[in-house]
């Protein structure tokens, strides 16, 4: 049984959430101490947990770590928080999945994903991108692709 992970920031991170839990599949993950995200504070509808005196870099992480492997969507070209993401699956040596919004479409995104999970027989899938102030298409996307593994 699938469980969908991240750090509930706004755009990639909820949208995962927001596609899991509307289609049943088990959610969680790490957020910084004091539920903090670009908006505020993280909406409790958001089954995160709080990680004792931490930022955002160590609770993308302890996300990493967590996680049978990580899907990493980006737009283009990976940067910041995203960009930390991946250089933690490295030095961690964990899997993980590029897949870049701007190359392929929803439908070929989910078909690559379900592979993923399948040939590395995921069960937590940890999922990381960026957030909506930094890409306004991210959500939309995000939620496209993680509804089509249902």
């Amino acid at each position: 049984m699938l469980k969908i992970v991240s750090g509930a920031q706004t755009g990639v991170d909820r949208a995962a959430l927001d596609a899991a839990m509307a289609c049943g599949i088990e959610v969680g993950g790490w957020c910084p101490q004091g539920r903090l995200a670009e908006d505020g504070v993280i909406p409790d509808r958001y089954p995160v947990t709080e990680l004792a005196d931490a930022g955002y870099s160590e609770r993308t992480l302890q996300n990493v770590i967590d996680s049978d492997a990580t899907l990493i969507i980006y737009f283009g070209y990976i940067s910041g928080g995203t960009e930390q993401t991946l250089s933690y699956c490295i030095a961690e040596e964990r899997p993980y999945l590029l897949i870049d919004a701007e190359e392929l479409s929803r439908q070929r995104a989910g078909e690559r994903v379900r592979r993923f999970i399948t040939d590395k027989g995921i069960n937590v899938l940890n999922v990381a991108g960026p957030r909506a102030s930094g890409e306004t298409r991210a959500y939309d996307y995000t939620r496209a692709v993680i509804a089509s593994l249902s």
